[in-house]
């Protein structure tokens, strides 16, 4: 297994000073990362922060999230196969949700090669505190990706006044109480905190796995059918008994009568079906809030 992290965060927080010195962190530790960099630009200016020894993988104009996924996919893929490193940093655009951004890096083809360490968030403390001059939809952004951290960043708080640092911190305490914060000044996070984050996926070959409720909010499990198929009716049926906190899945279930195990993704309410040609595994990835309870399969 090797440990992944989403490093997310708004545009100019301060997520490149903190991939720069996680970085260097590992390497003193003789730990090998590989990095997937997703920008909006045409130039991958970022990625110059990055040095030429280090697996690379860039994704220019998009987001790493919806139409990004399955490019994202491919460059996991790529690395798992192509590159010996240790722990993947996936650096997402500061236009990325956290759930999409971690959508993107579940594929049930490798899910469980990697141990999702959790969603690190730099948060830019003085546009925290000005955040009422953003739109509402860029507001709103900034405050999901707060919400849905497990260790968040209050940055730049060199720029504040101790009445605003504790402003700050106590705000951010309302809106996310499940994460760990730290305040920072040019991103600098030990790699022990990282390191002690909790992994967030989870392995469930029972139908009904009973594990400890995380005190994080955002997760996946990852299912394997072993040997049980189903009706697409009765599929569906299960996922209609599922609380609105399941956000994504996507994988192979095994359906009767079908050789192969279709292709089955869900996205808030939705439901697709699609034939697969190829025997792929049967396993699907979930990703919600606070899934380590959860019935998986709630049908004999």
């Amino acid at each position: 297994m090797k440990d992944v992290y989403l490093f997310s965060g708004f545009l100019g927080s301060g997520k490149t000073s903190m991939l720069t010195d996680v970085i260097r962190q590992l390497k003193e530790k003789k730990l090998k990362p590989a990095v997937i960099m997703n920008e909006l630009g045409k130039l991958p200016f970022d990625s110059q922060a990055v040095e030429k020894d280090i697996p690379l993988k860039e994704m220019l104009e998009g987001c790493i999230c919806c139409s990004g996924a399955e490019k994202t996919e491919a460059q996991i893929q790529s690395l798992l196969l192509d590159s010996d490193f240790d722990v993947l940093i996936i650096e997402t655009t500061g236009a990325a949700h956290p759930v999409e951004a971690l959508d993107a890096v579940y594929s049930p083809l490798f899910a469980d090669q990697l141990n999702v360490k959790g969603i690190v968030t730099v948060v830019d403390t003085k546009l925290w505190l000005d955040r009422q001059s953003l739109t509402p939809q860029v507001r709103s952004l900034f405050m999901e990706q707060i919400r849905h951290a497990h260790l968040l960043l209050a940055n730049k708080m060199d720029l504040l006044t101790e009445a605003e640092q504790g402003q700050a911190i106590y705000e951010l305490q309302g809106l996310n109480s499940h994460a760990f914060i730290l305040q920072t000044t040019n991103g600098r996070v030990p790699l022990k905190l990282l390191e002690d984050l909790k992994t967030t996926a989870q392995v469930a070959k029972k139908d009904i796995i009973q594990a400890p409720i995380s005190a994080m909010q955002l997760g996946s499990r990852l299912v394997e059918f072993t040997g049980k198929e189903f009706t697409q009716e009765q599929f569906e049926e299960w996922v209609r008994t599922l609380p609105h906190t399941v956000y994504r899945m996507k994988g192979y279930v095994p359906i009767e009568g079908i050789k192969n195990p279709m292709l089955f993704q869900y996205a808030y309410g939705m439901v697709q079906w699609l034939p697969e040609y190829l025997n792929m595994p049967a396993k699907l990835v979930v990703i919600g809030e606070n899934i380590d309870n959860l019935p998986i399969i709630g049908f004999n």
